[in-house]
């Protein structure tokens, strides 16, 4: 029964990812136009004269060398920024429309160089360019566009306070903004972190992550092209222990928004309480439950979690890494999974017969492998991949483990890599203790025709978001965040301008008229 459906499933989902079709503007080798620091609209060397390469992860070819940003240049924007943010400044003075004007320029501009930098992206990050082109790029335009319509619907309320007062309420932008984005959606997360920020009236120093800095850079030239005022968006590429540091540290930094590790996130938030207790939002690791019912549909279970794992050479922090299946339909999922997984194609991130590129670098797919090497040892069942693809790059086979049990490595740390761990359970409250086991609470979703059921689950799953019968679906509209060791604070939506501004009560004596 399995292998008969076996081939109409691969073949639906190969059919649906040549939809995105890779059109004429791909470039396999794109022309890198910045590496510098982008600071007060202009492009400048780092004081220290360092450097860092980047490299492509497909070839394992250095791409360029990259300005590093030293303590001196983080001064150095961070006053910029400071200046730019100053009462009287042409930002602080501009309409709030105008703002919103501005940003949705920047997002017309993206659209305008799509093709160049959905190219660069693949370039300098591996993803497929089918995704790059039509998954990340646009997701980000249309995020710029959301936040450009809230410019100038952001306000305040009037409180009917008692007494003779006229008692109102201002929402006002923090200040400066410093910005730490990872490497695993470059173009995403820059978009994610300026569309409330620039909304709100903040200004930013933006630090990529030095393992894909170039989008970010490029996009920097596109703020200036918009009309963004000096000062307004600074970005600089640099190595986290010394340009993240110093971000994070800075009294004259008044948030610092971060998206990667837990691990690094804990030490952005003591930075942050011990300099000025500046504020910290917070969105790291995850190790999501993806829990299937026996009563859900399991071709399309089994396709959505194999999507909910692998997307993004699983480099996604909400990624579906704990598979929970009802033991009634354990074998049967086990056996479709592997089968789907072995037919992964795996391979240059230009070609669009491709589903998976490289991970991002030879450290992270090492760490891959290491975990994988762990399952086995503690006794996890191998039944697809596991081992480097036999090509050169950082490319690591689909891997699907099966009879995993809790307590076991590959159950417990964040992989970030392209391994499916298949858990068996018996009883609703059951999975719902052993979902909200870990330390994370991210995401989680459920598979079940059963509406009660899946009712029953969300209220008891601790994580910012739980799909019903889908995974990995994100807007800019909708909230995203997590519980526990996942970080605080929401990006999207209208919960992320609350990140951004500060609510200031004024209170006015009302004259009274003599009786």
């Amino acid at each position: 029964m399995f292998r008969s459906k076996v081939p109409a499933i691969y073949s639906s989902l190969k059919n649906s990812f040549r939809s995105y079709a890779v059109p004429a503007e791909a470039c396999k080798e794109p022309e890198v136009l910045y590496t510098g620091l982008f600071i007060n609209n202009e492009w400048r060397k780092s004081k220290s004269c360092e450097t860092f390469q980047t490299v492509n992860p497909a070839t394992e070819q250095v791409i360029a060398e990259v300005q590093s940003a030293s303590v001196e240049d983080v001064d150095i924007a961070v006053a910029a920024a400071r200046s730019a943010f100053k009462l009287g400044s042409p930002w602080r003075t501009m309409d709030a429309s105008r703002r919103g004007y501005l940003i949705n320029r920047l997002a017309d501009l993206m659209e305008r160089d799509r093709g160049y930098l959905a190219s660069l992206e693949t370039f300098d990050n591996g993803k497929p360019f089918a995704m790059s082109y039509n998954v990340d790029v646009p997701m980000s335009i249309s995020n710029l566009r959301y936040f450009a319509g809230w410019a100038d619907k952001t306000h305040g309320k009037t409180i009917p306070m008692d007494g003779s007062f006229f008692a109102y309420t201002r929402h006002e932008p923090v200040g400066v903004c410093a910005q730490i984005i990872p490497w695993n959606f470059p173009i995403l997360m820059m978009a994610w972190k300026l569309g409330p920020a620039l909304a709100t009236g903040n200004t930013i120093v933006l630090k990529p992550a030095e393992l894909t800095s170039l989008t970010a850079l490029y996009i920097a030239q596109l703020t200036k092209e918009a009309g963004f005022p000096e000062g307004v968006v600074n970005v600089l590429p640099g190595l986290g222990a010394v340009t993240g540091n110093a971000l994070s540290l800075h009294p004259d930094v008044d948030k610092v928004a971060f998206t990667g590790s837990t691990a690094v996130g804990q030490l952005i938030q003591q930075n942050a309480a011990k300099s000025n207790l500046k504020r910290a939002t917070l969105e790291l690791g995850g190790k999501s439950p993806n829990i299937v019912l026996a009563d859900s549909d399991l071709d399309y279970a089994v396709e959505t979690s194999h999507f909910g794992l692998f997307f993004n050479m699983g480099q996604c922090c909400c990624a579906g890494s704990r598979t929970f299946v009802e033991d009634k339909i354990y074998d049967e999922f086990v056996a479709r999974s592997a089968e789907r997984a072995k037919h992964r194609t795996v391979g240059d991130p230009f070609d669009a017969n491709n589903e998976q590129g490289p991970q991002i670098d030879k450290k992270q797919m090492d760490k891959i492998l290491n975990l994988i090497e762990t399952g086995k040892k503690q006794g996890a069942n191998l039944v697809a991949g596991g081992k480097r693809s036999d090509q050169a790059g950082y490319f690591v086979e689909p891997t699907v483990f099966a009879n995993v049990k809790d307590d076991m490595t590959i159950a417990t740390e964040e992989i970030f890599g392209p391994v499916q761990q298949i858990i068996r359970f018996k009883s609703l409250d059951e999975v719902i203790e052993r979902g909200n086991s870990s330390q994370y609470g991210l995401a989680a979703a459920v598979f079940t025709k059963d509406l009660d059921k899946a009712n029953y689950l969300v209220q008891g799953l601790r994580a910012g978001t739980v799909w019903v019968n889908t995974y990995n679906q994100l807007s800019a509209q909708t909230p995203f965040g997590g519980y526990k060791m996942s970080g605080h604070g929401r990006e999207n939506g209208e919960y992320a301008l609350d990140n951004y501004t500060e609510v200031k009560s004024v209170i006015v004596k009302v004259p009274q008229k003599n009786s």
